[in-house]
């Protein structure tokens, strides 16, 4: 996974610092952003590989930072992990119908299992 780019758009600080430390420890270049605004202008300059995306972000909501990537030329390829606290299956279905990759609920999923799944969706990427 060396090279891969990871950005992670999360507002809470405790957990941005946390995937950060691990996907860093794991051989990731990791990029950050606190708010959804922020979280698309990185993602439109750096072109990530995959981004984690928070749903429920200040700014600007997961729902349209991935609608405006998916959007986007330039962007649309990029993978998206959803990883948030909301569970409702009508937000869960709007993802993966705008194009995310996956849905994980934070209650739901140990760091450790978050990284393996953004492994798991790099590496289908590679076939």
């Amino acid at each position: 996974m060396e090279d891969k780019k990871v950005l992670i758009v999360e507002d809470d600080e405790f957990l941005l610092q946390m995937y950060s430390t691990k996907l860093e420890l794991e051989g990731f270049k990791v990029l950050e952003a606190i708010n959804g605004l922020q979280g698309l202008k990185v993602a439109q300059k750096e072109k990530p590989d995959l981004i984690l995306l928070d749903l429920n972000l200040p700014e600007m909501s997961g729902f349209e930072v991935l609608s405006q990537l998916k959007r986007d030329d330039d962007t649309k390829g990029i993978r998206i992990l959803i990883l948030t606290n909301y569970s409702q299956k009508e937000d869960i279905d709007r993802c993966l119908g705008l194009g995310a990759d996956d849905y994980l609920i934070k209650a739901h999923f140990v760091p450790s299992e978050v990284i393996n799944k953004i492994k798991v969706i790099l590496e289908k990427e590679e076939e």
